[in-house]
């Protein structure tokens, strides 16, 4: 696994301290690990959204379920790395 080192004022470093020691994070880092997760899965939906447009003008559709879309998102992960 790789290291990464930020810098950042102590108020964003006492942010960070303060959310850890509310007990949804034990620690700093599973709590940056998870704001990137929701800012992929954001990125993602972005994409997904940009190609709802193309897909509505092809007129070919398909019964839109929730297994339609998760098996979306995973296609969607595998593209994306």
């Amino acid at each position: 696994m790789a290291s990464l080192n930020i810098s950042m004022p102590d108020s964003m470093r006492d942010f960070i301290e303060q959310r850890t020691g509310e007990g949804s994070f034990n620690t700093p880092t599973e709590y940056i690990r998870h704001l990137i997760r929701e800012d992929q899965k954001l990125e993602e939906q972005k994409q997904l959204e940009a190609k709802l447009p193309e897909a509505l003008g092809s007129g070919k559709f398909d019964e839109v379920t929730p297994e339609f879309f998760e098996g979306l998102r995973e296609y969607a992960k595998d593209k994306t790395g």
